[in-house]
């Protein structure tokens, strides 16, 4: 989603911006800005596409100043134009923000009425014109910020600066998350910790409601209703250590290489490889008595959610819901008393998610999150947090954060499941040698890229495209759909394989590839029949199984990646790294923005 950067200090703001914006880029954005104060007055900088267009035109026309903001920008209200970046304002103010604002259109019936002149499509500009009428009025700076944010409705950040105040910035945040780094006679603002870690160490996090006063010995904070709140500066545990692609063209394919060593230092935090034991940390949830587990997400962590909901039941025998979080609060499900709420995002600051998370808090649930970013909102506002050991996760399209998020189900199901007495210790050794065992064979599995290129060639002339997947391993074909759609903008669907014949195998023909997931166990011998229908029907059956599954299925295959043995139970973490490189290397060969693609955010902080 849109990030937001904020420089108060002695050095020159701009370049400072510019390189956090750079650390933001992975949210995705497509446009950015750029201002100033330069000797009292605003001026500023904007340009339409990538930073390097903004970098470009800093380089013609340089911004001075040591007080600045800036944004990279996700289109909602308004097209992606250099007119509708970020940031906007009047002569008085200009402000950055990340969020809609929807009483949008009537503050701006009422502004224009009162003779504020509008140059752009976006919400955002409501807000400055809303300050800059009050600032007219005779209003202080942090008075005329003040009233208006008592005026917005919506889900915002907000950082704002003002001519003629070098010394000030006003901050503030409502349903979309904003830090505030402490630094030595400078201050910094940002979306997240990432875009601040090369500037400062010591960061706040705003919560809901809160708004700030910054200047360049501190920052004063307040809530809703103007109480002085105290929002402790911490340490945070990321670094300034630049994000690189090293030797790899994408972030993606750096990710994609990643998963090994995501998957094991994940698990190395909760499996004892001595005992075979899973060791969680203390998580305050009794598993022998929960009546229900809910879970919800979005994306990819809905499917990892989905693998887990086979695991609870299978293994813990738990009965568990899940809702993608977009619907879930709106058909607003009754809770049983004493349930878990679970929600799983990388980012930790999905609005959906974190509303679901606040419905389940509001309807009595002990809240469990998964997450990839320990100091995110959804951390602050959850009971308990395991957290997926997958680093920076730059590349828009998740990969390695999906193995990890499924390395924690994995671990939680089978401590689950111990609890219960669903399984034995001898079972719960059995799984976790399984799941201890994953690490060296997804390190296999990255042996067969050059394989899994040559097939990209034949589904990258595909229109449409079908995955197939049973039981924990359908919501991997729906990953591996997911995937495609997002990066190489070819239209694929993922199917339990058992439901093709009640619909979707009208679309087969010898045009349509039809990507089998089909791991060795309980479910091959009903999944290679769900198979054989696809190939009778002409389409490109391309087989991702074993080598005892692939034997099997020779001569129905027009291509086979033959995958490593493993217990059915850690099937879906190994089987989801074939289909994330299917997806890579369409792609690329379809020469689209892999890291980017168009449309999307990494972090969507709106609803």
């Amino acid at each position: 989603m849109c990030g937001i950067v904020g420089v108060i200090g002695f050095r020159p703001a701009a370049p400072l911006i510019l390189e956090s914006l750079g650390r933001l880029e992975y949210r995705g954005y497509d446009s950015a800005g750029i201002a100033t104060l330069v000797e009292g007055a605003i001026d500023r900088r904007r340009a339409e596409g990538k930073l390097a267009n903004l970098a470009a035109n800093l380089g013609r026309e340089p911004l001075a100043g040591t007080t600045g903001i800036g944004h990279t920008r996700w289109a909602t209200h308004g097209a992606p134009t250099k007119n509708n970046a970020h940031p906007h304002g009047t002569a008085r103010v200009s402000l950055v923000h990340n969020g809609i604002i929807e009483n949008h259109a009537e503050l701006r019936q009422e502004l224009e009425a009162a003779g504020q002149v509008f140059t752009t499509e976006t919400d955002t500009e409501t807000v400055a014109q809303l300050v800059d009428l009050n600032l007219q009025r005779g209003m202080a700076p942090i008075e005329a910020a003040g009233a208006a944010l008592r005026r917005l409705e919506g889900a915002y950040a907000l950082a704002m600066i003002f001519a003629g105040h070098p010394d000030l910035m006003i901050v503030a945040q409502h349903g979309a998350p904003l830090a505030v780094g402490f630094g030595e006679n400078e201050m910094f603002v940002g979306s997240d910790g990432l875009a601040l870690a090369p500037l400062t160490r010591q960061i706040a996090y705003l919560r809901d409601g809160d708004w700030a006063v910054v200047d360049r010995k501190g920052a004063a904070f307040f809530d809703m209703n103007g109480a002085p709140v105290v929002r402790e500066a911490k340490l945070t545990r990321l670094t300034g250590a630049a994000i690189g692609k090293g030797n790899f063209r994408h972030f993606m394919e750096k990710e994609l290489h990643e998963h090994p060593a995501v998957i094991g230092d994940t698990l190395h935090r909760m499996v004892d490889p001595v005992t075979r034991a899973v060791n969680l940390p203390k998580l305050g949830i009794d598993f022998a008595a929960l009546p229900r587990i809910t879970m919800s997400a979005c994306g990819s962590a809905y499917y990892a959610g989905l693998v887990g909901r086979w695991w609870f039941e299978a293994m813990a025998r738990i009965p568990m819901d899940g809702d993608v979080a977009s619907e879930f609060r709106y058909r607003t499900p009754p809770l049983p008393a004493g349930g878990l709420g679970l929600l799983v995002s990388q980012s930790g600051e999905t609005a959906d998610t974190l509303a679901a998370l606040r419905y389940m808090r509001e309807n009595g649930q002990k809240v469990l999150s998964i997450l990839n970013v320990p100091e995110s909102s959804m951390a602050r506002e959850s009971d308990a947090v395991l957290e997926t050991v997958a680093g920076p996760e730059i590349g828009v399209a998740s990969t390695k954060a999906f193995t990890a998020q499924l390395s924690v189900l994995a671990c939680l199901a089978l401590a689950a499941g111990r609890a219960r007495g669903a399984i034995g210790a001898a079972e719960e050794a059995a799984m976790t040698q399984a799941l201890l065992e994953v690490p060296s064979r997804a390190a296999e599995v990255l042996e067969n890229d050059a394989a899994i290129r040559a097939i990209a060639e034949r589904v990258a002339k595909a229109r449409d495209v079908l995955y197939l997947g049973r039981g924990n391993c359908y919501p991997i074909a729906m990953e591996g759909a997911l995937k495609l759609k997002e990066i190489s903008y070819i239209h694929a669907e993922g199917y339990a394989a058992g439901e093709m014949k009640h619909g979707p195998i009208a679309l087969i023909d010898a045009q349509v590839p039809v990507i089998a997931i089909v791991p060795s166990g309980p479910l091959f011998e009903k999944t290679a029949s769900n198979v054989q229908e696809a190939a009778a029907r002409g389409g490109q059956v391309i087989v991702f199984s074993d080598k005892e599954g692939a034997a099997k299925l020779k001569g129905i295959s027009v291509e086979t990646i033959v995958l490593p043995a493993v217990d059915p139970f850690v099937a879906p973490i190994l089987y989801a790294i074939p289909v994330q490189m299917l997806a890579y290397h369409v792609a690329v060969i379809k020469g689209t923005d892999v890291d980017q693609p168009r449309n999307l955010a990494k972090s969507v902080t709106v609803e």
